[in-house]
């Protein structure tokens, strides 16, 4: 099983390893936090494109936060992110709790904000437009009640809207903070099968906070296990399959909760 952090062996700016190994996201001796408290510190990781990374760790361990420095959301109290973000947006789905179930918009509109980056948040959603966010629409059987406001859906379809706003984008790289909590086994497993196609068959990165991993096991590359204020990759060999993996990284988190 390979550990893996970032170090190079001779000075070299952030962007040029980005560019000679294909990185999309990389920290360097990155430390987070709020007001007083430091929630990681020292973490540098490299991800590439078309990596389908699960992050996994306690609750409370860091890994919103880290998703949150990713996404340049919270500034490093020390070190260096760096992403494409300032030239091509992710496509993000944040926790639901963090949305106001009250906030007065329907589920097309929802959907459809996934295409402000390349809209803008003024100009209609018209042609080529409303037939992307009328098939993802489709895609996630929401189409039937696109003219409901998110304050009356279940659980499971305002989760559905909120992946389903991401996927519209179009982004290169996903960004999921336990988006499959709401959802039924089945919707559960048809969003991590269509997560994998887009890394496999469209070269997409996914980064998937996945509470209690599932059937997200069987797609993943690797997994970043966030604990003890650290964030490390744990990658599959020749001699540890992806399951090794994730329960290598599971016992690490129950050594922690039992220490």
């Amino acid at each position: 099983m390979k550990m893996h952090t970032l170090q190079p062996k001779e000075p070299m700016t952030m962007a040029k390893v980005m560019t000679e190994q294909k990185t999309v996201i990389a920290c360097e001796n990155v430390f987070v936090g709020y007001g007083s408290e430091v929630v990681l510190q020292d973490v540098s990781l490299r991800i590439t494109a078309g990596s389908f990374v699960l992050l996994m760790g306690p609750n409370g361990a860091g890994k919103t936060t880290l998703l949150k420095a990713i996404l340049g959301l919270l500034k490093p109290r020390r070190g260096h992110i760096t992403t494409p973000f300032h030239i091509t947006a992710p496509g993000y789905v944040p926790q639901q709790k963090s949305i106001d179930p009250l906030y007065p918009v329907t589920v097309r509109q929802i959907v459809g904000m996934g295409l402000y980056p390349e809209l803008g948040p003024w100009r209609r959603v018209t042609g080529d437009f409303r037939r992307r966010v009328d098939a993802t629409l489709e895609q996630f059987d929401l189409l039937a009640h696109d003219r409901k406001t998110f304050g009356e859906l279940s659980g499971g379809m305002r989760q559905k809207a909120l992946i389903a706003r991401a996927f519209v984008s179009g982004a290169e790289i996903f960004i999921l903070d336990e988006p499959t909590s709401e959802l039924d086994e089945r919707s559960e497993r048809e969003v991590v099968q269509h997560l994998h196609r887009l890394a496999r068959q469209q070269n997409k990165t996914v980064l998937l906070v996945h509470h209690g991993l599932g059937h997200a096991v069987d797609h993943g590359d690797m997994v970043c296990l966030v604990n003890h204020g650290k964030a490390v990759l744990l990658e599959p060999d020749e001699n540890h399959s992806m399951e090794h993996v994730a329960d290598a990284a599971r016992r690490g988190i129950a050594k922690g909760k039992a220490s």
